[in-house]
């Protein structure tokens, strides 16, 4: 058997690493007795020990058990069962068991085993790399590729375990999480996780990456070292409930660590309290809902401090509440009870009881003072720590529950001079119990990165030079005016909400947004300084929109209804707003504030619709709400217009950081105020160290930009490139091709040039990139070219830059004829053949037609592979003699196109052998897979019924294919069907008609 360098590099090594750290090795020779066919997964008498020996039951129950396990299909109901949740009848027993799969609490008790190769058989067959069985149960899937690129998440191994997933879902059933290697680089995702969510395990706590010869072996023993793994399952995985869907969810490592810290300290019991802190969007309310499933669950633990403690959950407002109980109950914590009143509170506290979590606001403590009877069972976790301790409110919590243990929360760093926080939840000289900082965050992609830019510096607004500003700005003013203002003080606010500076900014915003945001489907936020100025911003706004609008034909009303809806207010309510007032200017605005205020329900509309790709509002205006705990991907940039400062810039600008699709590089806060020019003051408060990049400088972009396009020049330095038209550019493609000529040096460059892209795409529009667009083209062109020529398949780069530039480089390849050349084309497109023949052709042209046939070919063959394995499998060996013949030296250009040519041709003949047969493609499809079980006469006769079958709306009625009940009797008929024209394997083949008919009369 011949191994690739995925073998050597990475899936030996790691067999060898899990060997070393106590795995069981399961050759594949040994898969047949361990497993009920091929079709199946588990390894029935490893399972059926495990049963026994947990369980102290006999051989037939552990049977019977096992046939009950191999047929549950659901992910979360086997979470459970992995979980202890899962009992039937034994012998001798007249009730129910309990029957534990795991032993948590003793890991040796389990048997713990790698196997590799495993063959699992479904319509699409498929041999995952590596698989790990705990007891019999098939738990983690990795797969090894090289190379991963962990920037943006591309490669085979992510498309691979995609594939697994929906091909042999089988071996998923049970599965925790997945792993991708390249035998370096070890990235983990939850079941069915997208690649962006796959990431790397970084910090090996408690130990340091000292303690490892090298990545490989550090990765693996973060994730599946025996008891570490079985943390995990136990207390680590939560399926969270959305509206569009439940998703599985897997910790990160600081959250491992912070929990882990927080029970050992439980039980240790020397100190009572510690403080995490987490920066905002690497879900710190996740952290909290781990922390309360171990402490409650522990079962890996044994431990009097935790044999039925109470949790108690606090948040300071009302919106925070809602999200963290929101997500307590949405992960299915054991009954988390949110507590709505004061009384609540006090009839649970008092109750006597325990074993509760309970969620509720620390203003449910107001005056509280008499101290509870069991308080040293109470376990508090605090939200935002450093805000619950004023107004006394800290003291009240802590006269009522005097003995609880208290864990403080905070996703911004606490101040330098804030003792009370660090008396209250930090134990001395130690700090943060548990630190994941902003660069943290960023370095882990568990957030963007945030750049600011300062727009025009005379909007900005000093509030030193104040009274000389105002002189200029209100000039037109009449003395009455002017005076009535000077007698009570000029102040920031009659600045910033001058008619022309707000008229200015609504002009910017939107030719800004219009460019950077909007290509890419992305929104806005606009803070304002207050409720007044929200008015006044939406106004001027709607008004430019709808100028816009007009401009492009719209009819007036339409565009101010348009332009009107683009744009949503968020604000509270005021007593004064329903006053009548003898000044018009407050009038109207008092009468507006009535008119664009949104209630709970219409609120939570807005921001629904404002999560929604495509949907309006593209930008919400707030000044006060919306800038903490409002969690949406979609918003990347934030126009700031209100002098925000401390935790409260660190607050609002970290609403942009959330990750969204890989087009969302960075958050941007484009600051109309001046808060950028003086940040250093404005986070003076924090350890400088703590918020050193909260919020990066647009110049450092810029830098970096100069700095890729330079490594990528200095590649291109000895390539003359002049040329404009179609046939230049292919001779100067070619000469380039020469000049990189090994695969080594086109993946450095391919890695160069990416990066070029990627910054290219992130500054856009900037008026500093157009110096490098000339240069963009040609290399982002230049890599459909170069993927073709060195990997032999379709570069996919086009489909994931920015709707900004894919644009322009699509006109590039129009313009220049380009397309022609690097466009693939299909089988079936007359236009196909042409490249085929050789006449004139010179040598380099006979090249580039072999190379660009044996990619179109690659990708014809995968097609139709996976369409009908059956049918078309055996081309996948001549795709791959045929890939070896174009690294051949022996072989000319015109003689590998030739081979391309037969390899195409013999596929077309395929494509209508259907016609000979006298079938019809799907009749012609199904034939192929019985040819597979049998060469009996029968076959004809019997694929045209089971087409039948499945095409006829009396037995397959429409929508058949989403019901289980249809769907099972339809096997069960050509089980018969089958079994009366003589074929034997019964169960196969129903599945593997049953796979071909979703994939080819579903839907119809």
């Amino acid at each position: 058997m011949s191994h690739g360098p995925e073998w050597h590099f990475a899936e030996r090594p790691t067999i060898e690493h899990l060997k070393a750290m106590g795995y069981g090795f399961v050759a594949p020779v040994g898969h047949a007795i361990l497993r009920d066919g091929e079709n199946q997964v588990l390894f029935c008498s490893h399972l059926v020990d495990a049963l026994m020996g947990i369980n102290g039951i006999d051989r037939t129950s552990a049977e019977a058990a096992y046939g009950e396990l191999a047929t549950i299909s659901d992910n979360e109901a086997w979470l459970k069962v992995l979980r202890g949740d899962y009992a039937r009848k034994v012998t001798g027993q007249e009730t129910r068991q309990t029957l534990r799969v795991i032993d948590f609490l003793n890991p040796a008790n389990n048997q713990f085993s790698v196997t590799h190769q495993l063959r699992v058989k479904a319509e699409h067959t498929r041999k995952p790399d590596v698989v790990i069985y705990v007891n019999g149960i098939p738990l983690v899937v990795i797969e090894a590729k090289s190379p991963l690129n962990v920037k943006d998440k591309t490669g085979e191994a992510f498309e691979q375990i995609k594939q697994y997933e929906q091909d042999i879902q089988r071996l998923f059933f049970s599965n925790v999480f997945n792993i991708v290697t390249d035998g370096a680089l070890v990235l983990y995702g939850a079941t069915g996780s997208s690649s962006k969510y796959f990431a790397e395990w970084r910090d090996p706590w408690p130990k340091v990456e000292a303690d490892f010869p090298d990545a490989l072996a550090k990765g693996l023993w973060c994730l599946l070292e025996p008891s570490r793994l079985l943390d995990l399952i136990a207390h680590y995985v939560v399926f969270e409930k959305t509206e569009t869907g439940t998703i599985k969810k897997i910790c990160r490592y600081q959250q491992f660590r912070a929990v882990n810290r927080i029970v050992e300290r439980v039980i240790e019991g020397k100190h009572r309290q510690g403080l995490i802190w987490h920066t905002q969007g690497s879900g710190k309310s996740l952290t909290m809902v781990f922390a309360a499933l171990k402490l409650k669950t522990h079962r890996t633990i044994q431990s009097e401090a935790l044999t039925n403690p109470n949790i108690l959950v606090l948040t300071d407002r009302i919106d925070l509440h809602a999200q963290i109980s929101g997500t307590f109950v949405a992960c299915g914590l054991p009954n988390p009870t949110p507590i709505e009143s004061i009384k609540d509170l006090h009839a649970l506290i008092r109750s006597g009881k325990d074993g509760h979590t309970a969620l509720s606001t620390i203003f449910k403590f107001q005056d509280s003072k008499e101290a509870i009877a069991n308080s040293e069972n109470w376990i508090v976790m605090v939200d935002e720590a450093h805000r619950t301790q004023e107004k006394d409110l800290g003291a009240y919590l802590r006269g009522t529950l005097p003995h609880a243990r208290f864990f403080g929360f905070t996703g911004t760093p606490v101040k330098k001079d804030d003792k009370n926080t660090y008396e209250n939840f930090g134990v001395p000289g130690e700090g943060y119990l548990d630190k994941y900082g902003i660069d943290d965050a960023v370095a882990d992609g568990a957030t963007v990165p945030i750049y600011y830019t300062g727009r025009k510096t005379d909007w900005h607004i000093d509030e030193a030079k104040i009274d000389i500003l105002f002189d200029t700005w209100f000039a037109e003013l009449d003395d009455d005016k002017l005076n009535e203002i000077k007698k009570r003080g000029v102040q920031i606010e009659d600045l910033v909400k001058h008619p022309r500076r707000i008229a200015l900014i609504a002009y910017d915003i939107w030719t800004h947004f219009k460019a950077y945001a909007r290509p890419d489907g992305f929104k806005a936020q606009i803070v304002a300084i207050d409720r007044e100025a929200v008015i006044l911003h939406k106004q001027a706004l709607t008004k430019v929109i709808a100028e816009d609008l007009k401009a492009d034909g719209m009819e007036p009303a339409e565009a101010l209804a348009r332009a009107d809806a683009m744009s949503a207010c968020v604000y509270s309510i005021n007593q004064e707003d329903s006053k009548p007032s003898e000044d018009p200017h407050k009038q109207a605005i008092r009468n507006e504030l009535k008119t664009h205020y949104l209630d709970a329900e219409a609120e939570k509309l807005a921001k629904k619709a404002f999560g929604r790709k495509g949907d309006n509002p593209q930008f919400l205006i707030v000044c006060d709400k919306l800038l903490t705990g409002f969690d949406c991907p979609i918003e990347s940039v934030m126009y700031l217009d209100k002098p925000l400062k401390e935790h409260g810039l660190l607050q609002a600008i970290a609403r942009t950081n959330r990750v969204s699709d890989a087009k969302k590089r960075n958050g941007l806060i484009v600051d109309y105020i001046g808060v950028s020019g003086h940040l250093e003051e404005a986070l003076s408060s924090y350890r400088a160290d703590d918020v050193k990049n909260a919020m990066r400088d647009l110049d450092d972009l810029r830098n970096q930009l100069r700095a890729a396009h330079s490594a990528v020049a200095a590649l291109l330095k000895p390539l003359k490139r002049t040329a404009t038209d179609k046939d230049g550019l292919k001779a100067e493609y070619d000469a380039f091709v020469k000049l990189l000529s090994s695969e080594d040096k086109w993946f450095d460059f391919k890695a160069k040039a990416r990066g070029f892209i990627a910054l290219y795409e992130t500054l856009s529009p900037d008026p500093n990139v157009l110096d490098f667009t000339t240069d963009l083209k040609w290399v982002a062109n230049f890599l459909l070219y170069g993927t073709q020529h060195f990997e032999k398949r379709q570069a996919f780069d086009q489909m994931n830059y920015s709707e900004k530039i894919r644009e322009m480089l699509e006109k590039h390849l129009e313009a220049t004829g380009l397309s022609v050349t690097v466009k693939l084309r299909h089988i079936t497109d007359p236009e196909f053949w042409e490249d085929f023949d050789p006449a004139d052709k010179t040598d380099e042209e006979l090249m580039t037609a072999a190379i660009r046939k044996t990619t179109e070919l690659r990708k014809t063959v995968t097609e139709r592979i996976d369409d009908s394995p059956h049918q078309y499998g055996k081309f996948s060996e001549r795709l791959r003699q045929l890939l070896e013949k174009l690294e051949s030296a022996q072989l000319s250009w015109s003689e590998k196109l030739k081979a391309a040519e037969e390899l195409a041709k013999d596929i077309t003949a395929e494509d209508a052998a259907h016609v000979e047969a006298g079938l019809s493609p799907g009749a012609y499809g199904i034939l192929q897979i019985l040819n597979g079980f049998t060469s009996g006469l029968e076959g004809e006769d019997l694929a045209i019924r089971l087409e039948g079958l499945y095409t006829d709306p009396v037995t397959a009625p429409a929508g058949w294919w989403e019901k289980d009940g249809l769907r099972k009797s339809l096997r069960q008929q050509v089980r018969s069907m089958a079994h009366l024209a003589g074929l034997t394997q019964l169960k196969e083949i129903p599945e593997e008609v049953e796979a071909y008919a979703l994939k080819h009369f579903a839907g119809h």
